[in-house]
């Protein structure tokens, strides 16, 4: 039986904080709030406990995310609205082991604990920080999301574009009643995550997608996190049994040495060697614009580096019909082709009943149909 999350309270406006970039942007956002369920009391501030920042807040103030505020001793979180609504191919999130070839209804806020200047989403992830970023937002219900996703077909529900730790009790509120309705539910993150965090989600999701963004806790500082946290949440949403899929797009100098990419691949390998690797092709975005773009051959590169180490699934993306058999899924027994793929497209599904290899009968790890595809 799944667990009851407590009612939320009535929407709060928020008075007197400091200011922000985008001040009439966070007005707006601070009337769509209630109080939240990640936090506790330390004396006379709240401690917030969605991120692995863990902000202790003082009455009137903001935590790192800009969202997450303390008004009279209570944090509150944003709830019932929209920045980002679309219906998207489950390999776009990227979820290549999770029912291929269907649709993932995704939705999102504003907001993020960490400031990525390559962002690709900083238009939703930076609204707060940034005068140049922010989205229109549209107040919704949890049930109306779940109805969008059964008109369009859907057949997973996915909390992403913005930071969803941070926007955590929004998302289970959807996703309860994704639940309900038949749906499977994922998230897609940065991994800073808790343990306080992924017990609230647990009940609800079935798949998580890590950005793992470089192996150089320097690095991750300056994006505003740390390697630790990422590393200790890929191991427990491993741990906890909930399907992970790890994502690292691929800057040229930046994290894309062998030694780095050596490095994340054998910490994922060391976690599980059936976990998916994917790594992305960077484009010149937001404030990142020194870097080159990445080539095909830094793309296979990577690929081979994490085979090398014992990844059995590794992916090449962004760069559809470019990167070979990169995209495709093969059976690690046998080598047969399983899932061809062109970008976000499935060409060719050759699974048997419960994600087993046709060939020769080795079970392919993942959240598949119960029967194979016509």
């Amino acid at each position: 039986m799944k667990p009851e999350v407590a009612r939320p309270a009535l929407p709060t406006s928020a008075a007197g904080r400091p200011r922000v970039a985008n001040e009439s942007l966070a007005g707006r956002l601070d009337r769509q709030t209630v109080t939240g369920t990640l936090w506790r009391r330390e004396g006379d501030k709240v401690r917030c406990v969605a991120c692995g920042h863990r902000c202790l807040i003082g009455e009137g103030r903001r935590g790192i995310c800009k969202v997450r505020f303390n008004a009279g001793g209570e944090l509150k979180v944003p709830f019932g609205y929209v920045a980002g609504l679309a219906s998207d191919p489950v390999e776009k999130k990227p979820f290549f082991h999770v029912f291929p070839g269907s649709d993932a209804l995704t939705f999102g806020m504003l907001g993020c604990d960490f400031h990525c200047g390559y962002c690709q989403n900083w238009v939703t992830s930076q609204a707060l920080r940034d005068d140049a970023a922010g989205s229109p937002v549209q107040s919704v219900a949890a049930g109306q999301i779940v109805s969008a996703a059964e008109r369009s077909g859907a057949r997973l529900v996915v909390s992403s574009y913005n930071e969803p730790l941070i926007t955590a009790e929004w998302a289970v509120a959807v996703f309860q009643q994704a639940v309900g309705r038949g749906f499977t539910c994922g998230f897609v993150s940065n991994g800073n995550a808790t343990p306080e965090a992924l017990d609230f989600l647990q009940p609800w999701i079935r798949c998580y997608k890590v950005d793992l963004k470089t192996f150089d806790d320097r690095r991750y500082r300056s994006l505003g996190g740390t390697l630790a946290h990422v590393q200790e949440t890929v191991r427990a949403v491993h741990t906890r049994g909930i399907w992970l899929e790890v994502l690292t797009l691929l800057v040229p100098g930046w994290n894309d040495s062998e030694h780095e990419l050596r490095s994340i691949a054998k910490f994922i390998a060391g976690i599980s060697p059936e976990i998916p690797w994917h790594v992305t092709a960077f484009h010149k975005d937001y404030r990142m614009t020194g870097p080159a773009n990445t080539t095909v051959a830094d793309l296979v590169r990577a690929a081979e580096i994490g085979a090398s180490e014992g990844l059995q699934y590794v992916y090449a993306g962004n760069l559809p019909g470019r990167v070979g058999d990169w995209e495709d899924t093969r059976c690690p027994g046998c080598r047969r082709t399983l899932i061809q793929r062109h970008g976000f497209t499935v060409r060719d599904y050759r699974l048997a009943a419960n994600g087993r290899c046709p060939g020769c009968g080795r079970a392919i790890p993942g959240i598949w149909a119960a029967e194979a595809r016509e």
